[in-house]
């Protein structure tokens, strides 16, 4: 894997699944990914609940981006859920998205890595019911992908907690989360070990609070409106818009599909049970775990420059 301090010879080709429209880090981490000359991202799929929705969040920020050369798709709609996010596209009409749409989001994602001639990163931000789906359709998507993504909780719970928990993208649905986690892919996760623990505050927060970029300045006007909804978390209830970032898990996720430099890496077999918890297992598939932080402070450093450039 690539450390920040190389030069970038190649992009790496990219797919990535999103629950963006629930929780607030899927917008940082998508406009991270945007700013990242790292990718070439090639789709964009929308998971979980009102895929349709969150397809438009998905796209109006492309659009606003000017990557409209990045194709979008719906992923499998579950359940109906109003999500936060969602008075940002009540206007807009997906239909007016310059670039592709795909209905069948999970086709398209299968399609895209068996016609790539080369591997192809799967990024995934959601619960795994695409994933799983684009398995049962083709399970050699799995021979010609690597997964990286923001995925259990081994050691410790969320922002440091002591005991693990059973975290909503893997317990939600379960069962897929079983399904991914033993397919023969090369996989690499950040767990909340890792993850939960990021939050930009003060200066860090105001550079990119003050940042002028219309897509920067999209995704603050997003953060006020989703602080407004009645679904949020109780952790998240006393959050100050104008003083610090929610949790960012999702940027971690991102950054370990190029690099790993500031992170301790370990191999653990890692078992999923049926309550939606990833257990240590020795006879389990081996996965790449970001377990800890060499440099935490780098990283979040590292993740207001990239959003303010």
């Amino acid at each position: 894997m690539m450390l920040l301090s190389n030069k970038i010879t190649k992009k790496i080709p990219v797919i990535v699944e999103t629950d963006i429209g629930s929780d607030m880090d899927d917008m940082w981490a998508l406009i991270m990914m945007l700013k990242s000359p790292e990718f070439d991202i090639k789709l964009i799929v929308s998971g979980t609940g009102d895929t349709y929705t969150r397809t438009k969040l998905i796209a109006k920020t492309l659009e606003l981006a000017g990557r409209t050369d990045i194709e979008v798709g719906v992923g499998i709609p579950l359940e109906y859920i109003k999500l936060p996010q969602s008075p940002w596209v009540e206007d807009y009409d997906l239909d007016q998205y310059p670039g592709k749409v795909h209905t069948d989001g999970v086709g398209a994602m299968v399609d895209m890595i068996m016609e790539y001639p080369e591997e192809m990163t799967l990024l995934c931000l959601g619960p795994l019911p695409n994933i799983a789906a684009a398995l049962n359709r083709e399970p050699r998507i799995a021979e010609k992908s690597r997964f990286v993504g923001m995925f259990g909780s081994i050691r410790k719970g969320y922002m440091g907690a002591p005991d693990p928990i059973s975290t909503f993208n893997i317990g939600r649905y379960a069962y897929s989360a079983q399904k991914v986690f033993t397919a023969p892919w090369d996989m690499t996760v950040t767990p909340t070990d890792t993850c939960s623990v990021i939050r930009l505050t003060g200066e860090k927060y105001y550079k990119v609070r003050d940042c002028e970029s219309p897509l920067i300045q999209a995704l603050i006007e997003n953060y006020r409106i989703w602080k407004k909804s009645d679904e949020l978390a109780d952790f998240y209830k006393d959050l100050d818009t104008e003083e610090e970032s929610s949790i960012l898990f999702d940027t971690v996720a991102v950054y370990l599909a190029f690099s790993d430099e500031w992170l301790k890496m370990e191999k653990l077999g890692l078992r999923v049970t049926a309550d939606g918890f990833t257990k240590i297992d020795d006879t389990a598939k081996v996965i790449n775990c970001a377990m800890e932080w060499k440099d935490q402070d780098a990283f979040e450093d590292f993740l207001v420059d990239r959003l303010i450039s």
